[in-house]
């Protein structure tokens, strides 16, 4: 099978996106509902299938509502897929979670309208059956009250190269999280209860972050049943064939975004089942609890792990807190942790805006101003080879994909 290609530049293909097919008829239809985005396709050898898995937690209340009994999560599985004839490709958003988007809330820079979020797809099959062979496990957890969803570009990327990649949603922190059904205590669409960012509130960083890390264990704990032959999900929905058989809950690494990356890092130090550990400019220490102070470290940052960790920033997002976090974590000996940046970029080229914002831009509905606050000035064309590429060498060298399969 051929490789793919990273699109060229997604400025330049703006024209290109704004309809998915379907003759006029559908183009006009396309045109009322708003400009349709597209992400870029990934490179590698496998094409990919993926499900979602709704997972609950009943040892566990939910930490952000007291009238929710359950600590409940949303994954998306991708992986290489054996193959994909008959399987339509995934939304980038589930109906409801696009219907109810709140990014532009939280992210201001982004549109309020012109964009249809529920057309783009993905380049991921559904249901499609799983390749053979156990691969490694890699976990991902995206930014604070930001959505698994828009983590998805290099989540495929990876699944692409023989990775299974899991993203975790983390309600009532992500900005919008659509469930299965509805629920006595919840409705279908579920909202982030973040006002603003949680770094000026120490007592609610310190309750987000150990919330991540309390569902990511959780997440591991269930793909473990998942590759030992159960079926996790709370609906008991019928899963991808072969998709259990595929897990290699032995070889694990996880990566995360902002508030992602700390629980990334400091997943990895709590929980030994994390071999290896990218952290995507999160802080690794607490806020301080006084302007001017200096918060507490994380345990990973003062005491250090044994295990590979990789602090992947920008220059355009750089503050006394993430230097010196960082700085202690690559003080302690054994070169376990490496520091590596990208230039011209913003806090945000991590994630699907990437690719994201250059489109808005091109077709007026994002001005460079924050385009460049988001991303940065950074051509996709770069950026995304960038991030995508800095993650693949990690986790290839670290968490290898085996021949077979």
């Amino acid at each position: 099978m051929s490789r793919r290609t990273v699109t060229a530049s997604a400025v330049a293909a703006v024209a290109l996106l704004v309809t998915g097919g379907g003759g006029p008829a559908r183009a006009r239809e396309r045109a009322a509902a708003g400009l349709t985005v597209r992400l870029p396709a990934p490179t590698g050898p496998y094409r990919i299938g993926t499900t979602e898995l709704h997972l609950v937690d009943r040892t566990r209340r939910d930490p952000w509502d007291p009238a929710i009994p359950v600590r409940e999560v949303m994954v998306t599985v991708f992986y290489p897929a054996r193959d994909v004839h008959g399987y339509p490709r995934a939304p980038h958003m589930t109906g409801g979670a696009a219907r109810e988007m709140i990014d532009p809330l939280l992210h201001p820079e982004l549109p309020k309208a012109g964009v249809d979020w529920a057309a783009t797809l993905t380049h991921a099959h559904t249901g499609a059956p799983a390749r053979a062979g156990r691969r490694p496990v890699l976990l991902y957890s995206p930014g604070g009250g930001d959505p698994r969803t828009m983590g998805t570009g290099t989540a495929e990327e990876l699944a692409s190269h023989g990775y299974v990649v899991v993203t975790i949603d983390h309600p009532g922190d992500a900005s919008e999280v659509e469930f299965p059904r509805r629920a006595p205590w919840r409705p279908g669409v579920r909202h982030t209860v973040l006002q603003s960012d949680p770094r000026k509130d120490p007592g609610l960083f310190r309750a987000l972050i150990g919330t991540r890390i309390a569902d990511t264990r959780f997440v591991l704990d269930r793909l473990e049943a998942l590759a030992a032959g159960r079926n996790p999900d709370a609906e008991g929905r019928r899963l991808p064939e072969g998709l259990g058989r595929a897990l290699d809950p032995r070889r694990v690494g996880m990566y995360g975004h902002s508030a992602g990356g700390t629980t990334a890092a400091e997943a990895m130090y709590e929980d030994r089942r994390i071999g290896a550990a990218v952290d995507l400019e999160g802080y690794l220490n607490h806020p301080p609890h006084a302007p001017g102070g200096e918060g507490e470290l994380f345990p990973v940052a003062r005491e250090g792990v044994d295990r590979p960790l990789l602090l992947l920033g920008t220059d355009g997002f750089r503050d006394a807190d993430i230097d010196r976090s960082w700085a202690a974590m690559l003080a302690h000996p054994g070169g376990r942790t490496r520091r590596l940046r990208i230039d011209d970029a913003a806090h945000w080229v991590f994630t699907d805006y990437a690719a994201i914002a250059p489109q808005l831009q091109a077709a007026g509905l994002m001005t460079a101003g924050d385009r460049v606050k988001l991303v940065g000035g950074i051509d996709p064309a770069r950026s995304v080879p960038a991030v995508r590429g800095r993650l693949l060498s990690f986790f290839a060298r670290h968490l290898p994909v085996r021949a077979a399969g």
